[in-house]
């Protein structure tokens, strides 16, 4: 018999500082390197092991942080922490697999100390929920929020998560968890994965009733409505892990605001696609310095084949794009088309008149930095 049960998130335990130790052989100038204390598994401690930094701080000042979630064949990365760092940021970059950084893409090794491997826990379903790969990765996540908002140079009210891929599915999780995060921006990753995903394949083959136990217990989905803080959700049009019609079900359950940010065959991966999308820097600049926030897409209308976008900015927008596909294979394989279109900017409007043969179609905003800000897809 499957003994599985939900999930018992101790939120006492998550949100207490958690022991460390440091690991001055794997630190580098600017990020430290470190093991702290993670959730025990099949009744053993475990360590998780991270690379943080903390930016020059003048006496009694405080920065505001983030801590970043990687993706699938990903671990902490030294890189990613350097570039927040560099912004006067503090972060932080755990592994979420029982692993040590360092082996390069999917061969990160193993520590005797380690949770579950991952990804996804498919094999792990029927096991107790405290023991599968998603239940130790989001402890993982939240336990070093707790660690980085404990030092005295960081502002606890002023901390984001960001996450790649299965750290951005890790994020919309966390931030259902973790109601301290003053914002989420998950890249590429999201909820309904039994719905349409890569891993469909993945479910098939489980035995009656696991995959509906898996998804009750780590899809995305049960978590998102629980989120408060305002989300970035950043994604492509051809995404292969994450489609479009599962990204909108997903970015339409939170109760706390939304921006969209979907870019037209974006690049999936870690390193400047997934890590450096310069909206997230911009939100996180608007929420925790004073900073101009994204532009706002208040209202989308398709009436008489017209597709018209009204916006609110502190920003010139510079232009402005209509995407559409004539397609209806699978998402990942739609071919997608931009036209330019009409910017009305003393109205803050944009409209064009769709093709025809469109039958999916959304608008997309430009600022002069060529930050982008999208407007709902809408299926014709």
């Amino acid at each position: 018999m499957n003994t599985a049960r939900p999930p018992e998130w101790n939120i006492d335990f998550l949100s207490a500082v958690p022991h460390v130790e440091a690991d001055p052989e794997r630190s580098v100038e600017g990020v430290e390197a470190a093991f702290f204390e993670g959730a025990p598994w099949k009744g053993k401690p475990t360590r998780v092991f991270a690379y943080y930094g903390l930016p020059s701080t003048r006496p009694g000042e405080q920065v505001p942080a983030m801590v970043l979630v990687h993706g699938g064949g990903g671990s902490a990365f030294i890189p990613w922490v350097k570039l927040w760092v560099s912004r006067g940021y503090a972060a932080i970059a755990m592994d979420t697999c029982g692993c040590i950084s360092g082996g390069g893409h999917g061969n990160h090794t193993r520590h005797a100390d380690g949770g579950p491997a991952g990804w996804g826990g498919f094999n792990q379903v029927d096991e107790p929920a405290e023991d599968q790969w998603a239940f130790h990765a989001v402890s993982a996540v939240v336990r070093a929020h707790s660690l980085i908002r404990s030092f005295p140079q960081v502002d606890p009210a002023r901390i984001g998560i960001t996450g790649i891929s299965w750290g951005g599915y890790l994020t919309c999780i966390a931030a259902g968890i973790d109601q301290r995060f003053a914002f989420a921006a998950p890249v590429y990753g999201c909820g309904f994965l039994r719905e349409n995903s890569t891993w469909l394949g993945e479910f098939e083959k489980m035995q009656s009733g696991s995959a509906e136990r898996w998804g009750l217990l780590w899809d995305p989905l049960v978590y998102l409505p629980q989120v408060k803080c305002p989300m970035l959700w950043v994604n492509g049009t051809n995404d292969f892990a994450f489609p479009m019609d599962s990204w909108q079900k997903s970015y339409r359950l939170p109760e706390g605001s939304r921006t969209l940010s979907l870019r037209v065959r974006m690049e999936h991966g870690h390193g400047g696609p997934g890590e450096n999308p310069p909206e997230i820097h911009t939100l996180a600049e608007a929420l925790f310095r004073g900073g101009s926030p994204l532009a706002k897409i208040t209202r989308c209308t398709l009436e008489s084949g017209v597709l018209t976008a009204n916006f609110e900015s502190r920003e010139s927008i510079t232009r402005a794009e209509l995407c559409y596909t004539t397609d209806t294979c699978s998402w990942v394989d739609r071919h997608w088309q931009t036209l330019p279109t009409e910017l009305d900017v003393p109205n803050r409007m944009a409209s064009a008149r769709l093709p025809a043969a469109a039958t999916v179609c959304y608008l997309n905003l430009f600022d002069t930095q060529d930050r982008v800000v999208s407007g709902a897809h809408l299926v014709i």
